[in-house]
């Protein structure tokens, strides 16, 4: 099992930026994928985008082109920056990892309020 604590959240204007942060705890563990979610209140938690260990990010429609995903392998730490903030990005986000001895090969993070002032 590994840790995964999360930063970067809170209040943000719409159109300005937030940069999130996600870092597992361990050494020498080899985690595949990570990313993350997001819940809004009364919605699904729905994906938001995710990066594969070789750096292959995956983006939903809503997002491209306003939100990066990287991480730093060594660090073993994933990173949302979000540009261009609408008010529908207003939720809670969960950073995940997929990693072999998570239950259900996915741990997740406490999750990070984000809020978008129009």
């Amino acid at each position: 099992q590994v840790q995964l604590v999360e930063s970067g959240g809170g209040f943000g204007e719409a159109g300005g930026s937030l940069r999130l942060s996600c870092a597992a705890s361990g050494s020498k563990i080899s985690i595949d994928a990570m990313g993350w979610y997001r819940q809004a209140p009364g919605k699904r938690r729905e994906l938001v985008a995710s990066i594969s260990s070789g750096g292959t990010a995956y983006y939903i429609d809503a997002v491209k082109g306003r939100f990066t995903i990287s991480r730093d392998n060594a660090k073993n730490t994933v990173y949302l920056q979000m540009n261009s903030l609408k008010p529908e990005d207003a939720a809670v986000y969960y950073c995940y990892a997929e990693y072999y001895y998570c239950a259900g090969n996915i741990c997740w993070g406490q999750g990070t309020q984000v809020t978008v002032s129009s």
